[in-house]
């Protein structure tokens, strides 16, 4: 059977080397045909061990999401990616951004540029959902709750000390929909708080919502 053929199975999938491994194992020298591959556009390399289906495959990609999952773990999708992805914010985000326990990190491949964001324990662990977006793959990624807040304590330099200025960097930074921002869960936020970062600016955060 051929490769591409082998390879048909695992569309929408990141393949990691086992995987390439074992779909090359009548290869005496398998690294030299992964080599090979690469350049002839049957994989693309991400990173040293992991790959996706190339463009002569023309095969279907795992969204950026689940790549982002893998490149870099464990991690999940969060700040800007995720709020695009629930739709709390208009724009069509051009970086997929993450948070991990690893240290802080940015990836820049052909699927495009991610970058990952460190958060120390039990903060990392809050707010994560784990979300179907196709039927062959499952991403980890920031409830909006959890999304927002990754976005503030991650902002250098950035402390909400006031309700006009937690509605402007909302609103007009974020562009995120007030409508939108009423209906978040404060209790759930709350919970995560005395373990956060920016423990104060949090607050504010909850502090605005429950005015508006």
């Amino acid at each position: 059977m051929e490769f591409k053929d082998l390879l048909y199975e695992y569309q929408e999938e990141p393949l990691t080397r086992q995987v390439i491994l074992s779909l090359l194992k009548k290869y005496k020298r398998p690294n030299d045909k992964i080599s090979e591959l690469i350049k002839a556009g049957w994989l693309i390399g991400l990173k040293n061990g992991l790959y996706v289906p190339g463009p002569k495959s023309k095969l279907l990609l795992p969204e950026s999401l689940l790549v982002a999952n893998h490149l870099w773990g464990p991690s999940y999708v969060s700040m800007e990616s995720a709020l695009s992805y629930w739709g709390f914010i208009p724009e069509r985000v051009f970086e997929t951004t993450s948070v991990t326990v690893k240290p802080s990190k940015i990836f820049k491949t052909e699927l495009g540029r991610f970058s990952f964001k460190h958060a120390s324990l039990p903060y990392y662990s809050f707010g994560i959902r784990t979300v179907d977006v196709s039927s062959k793959q499952a991403v980890m990624i920031a409830s909006p709750e959890k999304a927002i807040c990754d976005k503030i304590v991650m902002t250098s330099r950035l402390n909400l000390r006031s309700i006009k200025q937690v509605m402007k960097f909302l609103i007009e930074d974020m562009r995120i929909d007030e409508d939108l921002i009423g209906g978040l869960n404060l209790e759930m936020i709350e919970t995560w708080s005395s373990d956060a970062p920016k423990q104060n600016s949090l607050l504010m955060l909850i502090k605005t919502i429950r005015n508006l």
